[in-house]
């Protein structure tokens, strides 16, 4: 017995007196007696239970739950013997999905081998396994903060201030480095990527990141990536940098507008003047072609025509030198007839008999005045 109960005051030592009675300690640790007058018993009859009661009671269940009333039996045993050999397969037996790999550890100390996807076996509790995702995945950079901030706010080689959201596809080379060589692969990913293109942005203006040169910051950014992760010996391989949105701070956004809209409105202006510049040049070479054609035109024709007097002049003075007096006859009254035809002439008689004027009836004259009145007519 946990105590004696031959002074009838249970485990608090109480005296046989009543509440407020002379003679006696008071009873129990509140300064009554439990079982006394006055303040109420705690069982049936205001006595304290009783402790070995209650754990006699708990083993009378006990034994009533087990087979065979609680004595050793060889079921009891086998059912315990199956029970933990079916908890041990359980433990001892896993599945590596097939998007995953696994790395095997005996006594904590990872293994060479790689688990593939499928059933595997290992001795546990000495060996236990642990699994890394395999599969391309992505981490996104320069997501907004809580307090309405962005992780993305870089300063360009210009002295821009620009907020750049990118993500990193990533997967995972060597699980086993992956596991255990960093604490946390995917936040040091993380820090290195910010920390790279801010790097890669601190050299370039803020024009390439906006919108001329996006493709050429990517792809320096994962070299440096790539190779801050291999030497951390993390395991991991970056497949692609995707910028997705350059701009500037939503404080600045407005000027930054209008300094780009003043920009596109010098580019038009420029453009506009090149084209009016091609224009002006292209009609200009026309013109230029045109009168060089010209020129050679009336050069050749004036060679050809030089040619062809030249030519005449050279049979004239052949039919000259056959025939001097016709030919200078002829000249004469050629050149006479060019030079009289269009002249008014006065006709004059010569000799002792002659009648001085000669009347002269001007045919072509009339001729000439006769068609013109048959045109008005017309």
């Amino acid at each position: 017995m946990p105590w004696s109960n031959q002074t009838g005051g249970g485990p608090w030592g109480g005296g046989n007196g009543s509440n407020g009675g002379g003679g006696g300690p008071t009873g129990g640790p509140w300064g009554q007696r439990p079982g006394g007058g006055g303040g109420g018993g705690r069982g049936p009859q205001g006595t304290p239970p009783d402790l070995e009661d209650i754990i006699r009671r708990g083993q009378d269940r006990l034994k009533q739950a087990l087979p065979g009333g609680g004595r050793a039996s060889p079921a009891l045993f086998a059912i315990i013997a199956v029970a933990l050999v079916a908890l041990w397969a359980f433990q001892s037996i896993y599945t590596v999905q097939p998007d995953e790999l696994a790395v095997e550890l005996r006594f904590g100390k990872p293994k060479d081998e790689i688990s593939e996807p499928g059933l595997h076996f290992h001795w546990w509790p000495v060996e236990t396994v642990e699994k890394a995702t395999v599969a391309e995945r992505l981490i996104n950079v320069g997501e907004a903060r809580g307090n309405g901030s962005s992780t993305g706010l870089m300063l360009s080689g210009d002295q821009n201030i620009v907020d750049v959201k990118f993500s990193v596809a990533y997967r995972v080379d060597d699980p086993r480095a992956y596991l255990f060589n960093v604490s946390d692969p995917d936040a040091t990913l993380r820090q290195i990527a910010e920390s790279a293109m801010r790097e890669i942005v601190g050299r370039r203006p803020a024009q390439d990141i906006f919108r001329d040169d996006r493709q050429g910051i990517a792809e320096d950014v994962r070299e440096i990536i790539q190779s801050t992760i291999t030497g951390y010996g993390a395991g991991l391989g970056i497949t692609a940098i995707s910028i997705e949105d350059a701009a500037p701070p939503r404080e600045v956004a407005d000027a930054f507008e209008e300094v780009q809209r003043a920009e596109q409105d010098e580019d038009r202006f420029v453009e506009e003047s090149n084209q009016y510049s091609n224009q002006q040049l292209g009609r200009a070479r026309g013109e230029a072609a045109q009168i060089r054609e010209e020129a050679a035109a009336y050069k050749n024709r004036v060679v050809l025509e030089a040619q062809g007097e030249a030519q005449r002049f050279v049979s004239v003075y052949d039919e000259y030198a056959k025939a001097p007096d016709v030919t200078r006859r002829r000249l004469f009254l050629e050149t006479m007839e060019n030079v009289l035809k269009n002249s008014n002439k006065v006709i004059v008689e010569q000799g002792t008999n002659g009648q001085g004027v000669v009347p002269y009836l001007p045919l072509p004259e009339l001729q000439r005045r006769q068609g013109g009145s048959q045109g008005g007519n017309n």
